[in-house]
Formats: structure tokens, sequence, C-alpha cells
């Protein structure tokens, strides 16, 4: 399910930020970038940029979020994750990495791997039993019990974790997690860049790591 599908099916409104973004927001630090992984319509990398924040958005289809083209505060990466996740992200390099409905499973190790210290990684979206409530029905993009723990374990502290249903906008299951990476905890070891980097409509900075 791309983005653009999954999007249609979200657990918020079109164009509202997370609740479970919103709880968390301010912990998130103002240092460095924050990742929004298949950003769509951009909906919270422009949450982001208005509370100061930096941020790097990356999605198959970036034309959601061209308008943010040619500012300094934001990087547009255009990238298949799931056709390029071999290429993967940098790693320890953010103050934050945001996921919601959006699920390739291949590509969890290497967003574990992207949060840099005392960053966060804010993961939310559906789980096992959503099949009853409506889209996504398959278990290709339907959390299992205790993923996202399992995920994180040994790399980062959970701060908050649920696996509900939820009633509103739409019924559906749900798993969210929100952790950081404790000075404590191992460093990450993924170290490759994904996609191409631009600051311009058309207009290419970095690609497959090049500059």
């Amino acid at each position: 399910m791309s983005a653009g599908e999954t999007a249609r099916c979200a657990v918020h409104g079109p164009g509202r930020p997370s609740e479970w973004l919103l709880r968390f927001a301010d912990l998130i630090p103002t240092d460095g970038e924050v990742l929004d992984v298949a950003c769509g319509s951009g909906r919270h990398t422009r949450f982001l940029l208005e509370r100061g924040l930096r941020v790097v958005c990356v999605d198959r289809d970036t034309s959601g979020v061209s308008d943010l083209a040619g500012r300094n505060d934001v990087r547009i990466v255009a990238a298949d994750l799931e056709t390029d996740s071999a290429r993967g992200v940098p790693a320890g390099s953010y103050a934050a990495v945001i996921v919601t409905n959006y699920l390739h499973r291949p590509l969890l190790p290497q967003l574990v791997a992207a949060v840099g210290p005392r960053g966060l990684l804010i993961y939310e979206t559906f789980a096992a039993g959503n099949e009853h409530y409506g889209r996504p029905r398959s278990p290709d993009h339907l959390l299992q019990p205790g993923e996202l723990l399992e995920a994180v374990r040994g790399q980062l502290r959970v701060l908050a974790y649920e696996d509900i249903t939820v009633q509103s906008p739409r019924r559906a299951a749900v798993q969210r997690i929100c952790a950081r990476r404790e000075a404590s905890f191992p460093p990450p070891t993924l170290s490759q860049n994904v996609g191409r980097e631009t600051r311009g409509v058309g207009r290419v900075l970095r690609q497959d790591g090049a500059a």
C-alpha cells in the first residue's frame, strides 16, 4: 500500500496532525532535523515547521509538499522506500523520526537506527484487528501485537506505548509508540542514505549518497 493509499484510510482526519505526535511534540530536541516518513501532503512537516523545527520529508510522490521547496528549513527527499529500502536512511541523524499510517517492515530497523542521541521515534499505524473495521486489511500493513516494542528493544527507551481500538474519526485498530534514544543505549549502526534530496523544484542536490 502506498503512502497515498494509506492516507485515504488514515486514523486521523485529512490535514490534521496525529494526536500521538501532538502529545509528544514538546519532547523533540530542537537542535536537529526531524524525519517525516511517507509524508504525503505534509501535514506533519507543516506542523513541525510551524514549531520552528527543521524537517526532512520523504515520500515516493513529493508533489504534496512541492510548495515547500526552496525553504531553508526543509529538505524534500523523493524515494520509494519500499523498492529503495536497501539504500537505507542516514543513521543517528535525527532529533525525531515520525511515521504515521505507514508500514514497510524491512525499513523498521533503519528507522530505529536513524534516531539520534536523545532523539525520539514517534510511530503510529494500523494494527492486527483492523481488518474487522476497514482498510487496510492485509497483514502486510498491520502491526502484530508488541511489534513496535520488539523493534525498539535494547535500543530505545519506551516513553509510551498503546495497542488499542480508537473510535474517532472512524473505528480502527492502532498500535503506537514514543521511544527515546538514551545516552546509555548503544549507538546506531546503519549509515546509508536514501533517495534524492531537493531544495528547489527539479534541482537535485544529492543522489545515491553523492553530493
